[in-house]
C-alpha cells in the first residue's frame, strides 16, 4: 500500500483508570497476526495495554488480578466497523451498546456532527460506554459545498475543528473536488466516502482519496467505451448496469486501485441484503431486528420492498449485480488492495453490531477465507488508521473479543461473543446481555 494513515495522535494515549490486571486463564489466542491458534494462554492486561501472553503453566496468575475463564474459548483482537453512523443524543446509547456488544471496538463514523468530538475522547476514556470513535466532519456533497472556494473553506474549518477525516458525498462538481482535494492534501487530512460522478474513479484515485465505499464508481468503470462511463442511470450504487459491465475490465480498475494506494470499504451487506432474492419477512424478521425502534424495521422493509418495484430492476439483475460485486471483492484482496471491515449501519437491515457479522459473511461468501475476511476487521484498519490496536501483542491495546467457538473454522463463530474488552475494561456476557435488554423492544 502506498500509505498507512495516521489519524489522531489522541488515539494512541489511551486514558484507563489504573485498576489491578486482568488475566483471560487458559485461552485459545487467536493473534490475527498470522493464521495460527495459540492453545492453552494466559493473557494479562493492566491499565488498558496487553502485558503478558504464555502458556497457562508459565504465567503465574497475581494474587489481585480478575480471572477470566477461556478454556474452549478463543481471544481475537476487537473488531472495527469501518463505515458506521453515530446519531445524536436520541438514540447514541442504543448504537454504541449494539456495536460494543457484538465485538466491536472501534468505529469509524461516516457522517460527523460537532458532538462527535467530545464523544471520541469520552470513549476513549471510558467515560461512555462504547467503541473508541474515529470521526468525520459534515458531508460534503453538491447541497453543502457552493463552488471551489466554500469547498476549501470547509476543508480548513473541518481540520481545524479536529475530526479525523472528511466525507465526501454525492453532488460536487469536479472543480468543488479538486478545491477539497488539493486543501486536504495541503493540510495532510484524509478524505474519503462517494466517488462524484464528475471524476470518476480515475480522478479520485488522482487526488489520493483515502477510501472509496460501497464500491462506488466501480461498476460505471466496467462500462463498455461505447457506453458513457458515467453508466447513466444505474439506480442503488449502479446495481442496474450490472447486465452490461465487462468483465474483462476488472483487472484493469484493480491495478489502477492499487497503484493509487486507495482502499476500500465495499459495506456488501448494505448492497446486498437490498437487491438479492431474500424475502423481506425474512430480513424483518430477523431476531436482531428486536433491539431497533418498528418504525426503523418497517422504513427498512418499504426500502426493500421499493428497490424491487424499481423500473428495470429484476432478480436476474440483483444477483448479477451481487456476482460482479463478489468478483471485484476477491480481485481486489487477491491484488494486495486494501479492504476494510464495514456495513454501513445502521442502514437498510443492517442492524450496528450485528450487521459486520453478516459482512464478515459476505466477504467469505466472495472467495476470502475467514481468516482474511477478519483481517479486514482487525489488521487492516489498524494499519490503516495508524493505531496500534488489530493483533494480540505485548504491548497492544486491550480492545479485545472473547468467543465460544473459533471463528476460523466458521466464520459464523464471530458472532459468539462471550464477552468483550473495551480499552482494558472487561464487559462479560451477562453484563452485555444486561445492557442489550434496555432496547429489547420493537415498541421504542
Amino acid at each position: 500500500m502506498r500509505r498507512a494513515l495516521t489519524l489522531i495522535l489522541a488515539l494512541l494515549a489511551v486514558n484507563v483508570a489504573t485498576a489491578g490486571p486482568t488475566a483471560f486463564f487458559n485461552v485459545n489466542v487467536i493473534p490475527m497476526s498470522d493464521e495460527r491458534v495459540l492453545p492453552e494462554q494466559t493473557v494479562m492486561v493492566e491499565n488498558g495495554v496487553i502485558t503478558v501472553i504464555g502458556p497457562v503453566d508459565d504465567v503465574p496468575l497475581p494474587d489481585d488480578a480478575e480471572i477470566i475463564d477461556g478454556t474452549d474459548r478463543y481471544l481475537l483482537p476487537g473488531l472495527a466497523e469501518m463505515h458506521a453512523h453515530v446519531p445524536g443524543d436520541e438514540d447514541l446509547d442504543r448504537v454504541l451498546t449494539l456495536f460494543a456488544a457484538n465485538g466491536v471496538t472501534t468505529i469509524r463514523g461516516m457522517l460527523g456532527r460537532p458532538s462527535h468530538l467530545a464523544l471520541r475522547q469520552q470513549l476513549l476514556a471510558g467515560e461512555r460506554f462504547g467503541p473508541r470513535l474515529v470521526t468525520s466532519g459534515p458531508s460534503l456533497n453538491g447541497n453543502s459545498v457552493s463552488g471551489p472556494a466554500e469547498g476549501e473553506r470547509m476543508v480548513r474549518d473541518q481540520h481545524s475543528a479536529g475530526y479525523d477525516f472528511l466525507k465526501i458525498h454525492p453532488g460536487l462538481t469536479a472543480a468543488e473536488f479538486r478545491a477539497i482535494a488539493d486543501t486536504a492534501n495541503e493540510l495532510g487530512m484524509p478524505f474519503a466516502g462517494h466517488v462524484p460522478v464528475a471524476v470518476g474513479l480515475d480522478g479520485v484515485f488522482a487526488a489520493g482519496m483515502a477510501t472509496i465505499d460501497h464500491l462506488d464508481g466501480y461498476m460505471a468503470a466496467l462500462m463498455p467505451a461505447e457506453i458513457d462511463r458515467s453508466g447513466g442511470y444505474g439506480g442503488f450504487f449502479d446495481v442496474l448496469l450490472a447486465d452490461q459491465v465487462r468483465e474483462d475490465l476488472i483487472d484493469d480498475v484493480v491495478a489502477a486501485t492499487v497503484a493509487a494506494g486507495t482502499w476500500n470499504v465495499p459495506t456488501q451487506s448494505l448492497i446486498e441484503q437490498l437487491v438479492n432474492d431474500v424475502s423481506v419477512t425474512e430480513l424483518s424478521n430477523r431476531p436482531e431486528n428486536r433491539y431497533m425502534p418498528r418504525e426503523t424495521v418497517e422504513r427498512w422493509a418499504a426500502a426493500k420492498e421499493s428497490q424491487l418495484r424499481e423500473r428495470g430492476f429484476t432478480p436476474e439483475i440483483g444477483a448479477r449485480a451481487i456476482e460482479i460485486r463478489h468478483q471485484l471483492i476477491l480481485a481486489l484482496h487477491e491484488a494486495g488492495a486494501g479492504l476494510l471491515l464495514g456495513s454501513d449501519a445502521p442502514q437498510i437491515f443492517n442492524v450496528p453490531g450485528f450487521a459486520v457479522h453478516h459482512e464478515l459473511g459476505f466477504l467469505v461468501a466472495a472467495g476470502l477465507s475467514p481468516f482474511e475476511a477478519l483481517q479486514t476487521g482487525t489488521t487492516a484498519p489498524a494499519a490503516f488508521l495508524g493505531i496500534d490496536t488489530g493483533s494480540i501483542a505485548v504491548g497492544k491495546a486491550a480492545d479485545l473479543v472473547l468467543l465460544d467457538a473459533n471463528p476460523l473454522e466458521d466464520i459464523a463463530n464471530s458472532r459468539r461473543v462471550h464477552g468483550v474488552m473495551l480499552r482494558g475494561a472487561w464487559h462479560g456476557y451477562g453484563d452485555l446481555q444486561k445492557r442489550l435488554s434496555r432496547f429489547e423492544s420493537n415498541d421504542d
